[in-house]
């Protein structure tokens, strides 16, 4: 490399928002989809969220809006509708953060994830006090987002396994 220092580091690379490609379904994947409900007010963005999603782990989106009021008005229409719900913090109407303190009640195994381009310590700790489960960074944490996803299907597909196991 020329003009690097010896011992410098290397440049993280850039994470792209192409769409990844098509991984057929295998004999992990749980029977019953992760309900995902994604609250993202740029279309792109959840599209390709979405897509991503959808493609690499077993979620399926059951829904999306762009507000903190639609999604309130989702949520109290259907609160066992979902798993897990991925809000970004800045939205066209309201907050994620405030939305994250209106949803105190809800079942211990769904999951209430930030995904942001505005995380920051801050950020993390008053999520974390609200009682977010996961917050990542849109910028540089994408992968670590399906990893988590992917992560909840695993238990998720442990927890059927166990009750199959039990109803036999």
């Amino acid at each position: 490399m020329t003009g690097a220092h010896p011992g410098a580091p290397l440049p993280r690379p850039r994470l792209h928002w192409a769409r990844a490609p098509s991984i057929s379904p295998t004999k992990a994947r749980p029977v019953t989809p992760l309900q995902a409900y994604v609250v993202e007010d740029n279309a792109t963005i959840r599209e390709n969220l979405i897509g991503t999603l959808e493609e690499l782990t077993c979620v399926k989106v059951v829904g999306t809006s762009a507000s903190e009021n639609d999604t309130l008005k989702w949520l109290e229409q259907n609160p066992d509708g979902w798993d897990i719900l991925i809000v970004d913090l800045f939205l066209q109407q309201g907050s994620g953060i405030h939305l994250a303190q209106s949803i105190s009640r809800r079942r211990p195994d769904q999951k209430l994830v930030v995904f942001s381009n505005y995380i920051n310590a801050n950020v993390r700790k008053r999520c974390a006090q609200l009682g977010v489960d996961a917050v990542f960074d849109k910028s540089t944490e994408i992968d670590s987002l399906v990893d988590y996803c992917a992560h909840q299907c695993f238990r998720v597909a442990q927890i059927q396994a166990q009750t199959q196991t039990q109803a036999a």
